[in-house]
């Protein structure tokens, strides 16, 4: 008798995970008639798949598998395509069949799409790739959402208005951290902290792919972009149906550091990000095509690709490249939104005769002294400032190669958006010699200080602490440890490190990452999401934790703090009903009571959570999206593949 099963926290999709023994279902050997290999599919897909993609794969919590929606995108491509694709399944357990059971799937599409097979497919990818995928053709009846419809409801925007007011959006969340003031608030009730343990996924999408995850979505009137590795896709940000995907895999090989995309920015019908071999591509944001692609970073030579989102203003498209292990000599620039053109650069390793360049020994120490942006940017329209964190100089631990403070790196620096030139910079690091990164310019925020009504600023990265100044004085205000800090002035690498009870906290990994603090103006509270792991990345995970801390921002005291199994690195988002929602490496997202810290809803993702936390309203409903999927590796968490999941109440 088949067995049911109930998954904890799970509703509808995710019985995928949780039920079915993937050993239970006959192992056959492949080179029969393709018919039997269909039917031996047609178990596995009833007991691992049908519960996310429909009982005739018509698409269900997940896409649709068969007809002409989300499968006709691989038309052109060959049956390896797909079968790497159906590989990372099912959802929160990619592995867990055969291989000759995913042949077996990947029969299954290819002949309810209309491929005719000779004989079996085995679990070859050379095999596979001389089987093409052809087009599906559509379905009489089916009312397909056209390219029109998606450019009608965009309609050429967000305009500099719509960007500018990003902060107190409920509809739409317009930048990687909500707003230019990067504060990841957003004042919505519907969802509170009476109803959140109510909290249901409504809908999910698959990205595809098994690299690392930390994407942050956009939405915009309903539409949500996403980036991973080497795709961007736009989706209905209430049914996860997709609208376009645009795919262009690397031209170089990725480093470690670079097998991912958190995400990009969008306005005036036009959606831009970085690839991680150097180019800035702005698409269409109607129908995912390509507008202009510019190469603007030597992924070949000293300047590394962007993971990070960029910024626009006007008609600026501020960006980065990322890695500063790679051996580049950092820069942030301006380019042109219509065009690509670039406009203005900042060095943030000094050349020759710049302010600076003094703070470093040598030309030669400065041509690959780090200094890479990998954090987010924040901007404020009332000044024209743009704030940067600018992260590690390298050698990583070798400091007497290059002697001195080594600006601007460990800094954040403030820029004029239009001209690029430097106004003021705060270094949290000099002369860094333990990889500690700054990652965060963010969130910018007003609070009551002794009386006195101050602009302020965070600055924090890996060394694990919250650092806030006045963003009119520039004065250095308080600063708040939220991780384990100890032996900080022990060098990472060398004989001191190992002796006992003399181990550097925060380790190699750091303390505070890609995703920053949030603010909340009702609570007057910050929210960080920080790592707690004094090891290098070989020692066992159960010696690591994480937190989410809260602090007074009138005061600097820590109201409360969250403690997590494992590190938290992704993003925390904050709402006016007194919630804050964070993601953990476990693969949970979780709400807290934003004012106790008390945990108030659980919901196991499949894998780790690494990525960004959005909520917004479409149709008057209230949605949170959350991604999921996998982590570099020296993070030990167990790998998921990429997934959006959007959750509303019932």
């Amino acid at each position: 008798m088949k067995r049911l099963c109930t998954p904890v926290g799970i509703v509808g999709f995710a019985l995928l995970a949780a039920c079915a023994n993937p050993q239970k279902t006959e192992q056959a050997q492949a080179g029969g008639p393709p018919d039997d290999q269909v039917k031996r599919a047609e178990l596995v897909y009833a007991d691992r798949c049908a519960a996310c993609h429909g009982a005739n794969l018509e698409g269900k919590s997940a896409l649709d598998l068969a007809g002409s929606g989300a499968f006709s995108r691989w038309a052109g491509q060959s049956a390896a395509d797909l079968y790497q694709r159906v590989l990372t399944m099912p959802y929160g357990a990619a592995g867990s069949l055969s291989k000759q059971q995913y042949a077996d799937l990947t029969a299954l599409i290819l002949v309810r799409n209309g491929t005719k097979l000779s004989g079996e497919i085995a679990p070859d990818p050379s095999a596979l790739r001389q089987i093409a995928i052809g087009r599906t053709p559509p379905a009489p009846t089916a009312r397909l959402v056209t390219m029109r419809d998606i450019t009608d409801k965009i309609a050429g925007g967000p305009s500099q208005a719509e960007l500018s007011a990003a902060n107190g959006k409920t509809t739409d969340w317009l930048t990687t951290t909500h707003g230019y003031a990067g504060q990841r608030f957003v004042d919505l009730k519907q969802i509170n902290t009476s109803n959140v343990s109510s909290l249901r996924p409504v809908c999910m999408y698959q990205v595809g792919d098994m690299n690392p995850f930390p994407t942050n979505p956009i939405v915009y009137k309903g539409a949500m972009f996403i980036t991973s590795r080497n795709a961007v896709v736009s989706l209905d940000a209430a049914t996860c149906k997709v609208n376009w995907r645009y795919d262009r895999p690397s031209r170089v090989a990725a480093s470690y550091s670079l097998k991912m995309n958190r995400g990009g920015a969008i306005k005036d019908g036009k959606f831009v990000y970085g690839t991680h071999d150097g180019f800035l591509i702005a698409l269409d944001a109607g129908t995912g095509k390509v507008i202009w692609e510019r190469d603007v970073a030597n992924a070949n030579q000293n300047e590394g690709g962007f993971t990070s989102a960029p910024l626009i203003y006007d008609d600026l498209v501020i960006a980065s490249p990322s890695g500063s292990e790679l051996g580049v000599k950092g820069w942030i620039g301006a380019f042109r939104l219509s065009t690509g053109e670039p406009v203005w650069r900042f060095n943030t390793v000094p050349d020759d005769n710049e302010p600076g360049a003094d703070t470093w020994p040598s030309h030669d120490a400065r041509q690959h002294g780090g200094g890479a942006v990998w954090g987010s940017l924040t901007f404020d329209p009332a000044t024209g400032l743009l704030y940067v964190p600018v992260s590690n100089p390298t050698p990583d631990f070798d400091g007497d190669k290059r002697l001195g403070a080594n600006l601007y790196t460990c800094s954040m620096v403030v820029l004029d958006i239009r001209t690029g030139k430097l106004v003021w910079y705060y270094q949290i690091s000099p002369h860094d010699t333990h990889d500690y990164d700054l990652t965060q310019a963010s969130p910018q925020f007003d609070a009551t200080i002794g009386g006195k009504l101050r602009h302020l600023v965070v600055a924090a990265g890996k060394e694990g602490t919250v650092h806030v100044l006045d963003r009119d004085t520039h004065e250095h205000l308080y600063e708040v440890p939220v991780t384990t800090r100890t032996h900080t002035d022990v060098p990472l690498i060398g004989p001191d490190m190992t002796k006992e009870g003399v181990m550097p906290c925060p380790g190699l990994i750091g303390g505070i990452e890609w995703n920053g603090p949030a603010f909340n103006p009702i609570t007057k509270m910050l929210y960080v999401p920080a790592v707690d792991w004094c090891a290098i990345s070989k020692e066992p995970p159960e010696k690591s934790k994480g937190w989410v801390t809260a602090i007074d921002a009138t005061t600097g005291t820590v109201a409360w703090r969250y403690k997590s199994q494992r590190p938290v690195v992704a993003a925390v988002t904050t709402t006016s009903a007194d919630l804050v929602f964070a993601g953990e490496l476990t693969g949970n997202l979780i709400a807290l009571d934003a004012r106790t810290g008390k945990p108030l809803y659980r919901f196991d993702m499949g894998g780790p959570i690494s990525g960004g936390i959005a909520t917004y309203e479409v149709g008057g409903r209230q949605y949170v999206a959350a991604t999921s999927g996998n982590v570099n590796n020296f993070w030990q968490a167990a790998p998921g593949s990429s997934t959006v999941v959007v959750f509303a109440l019932p």
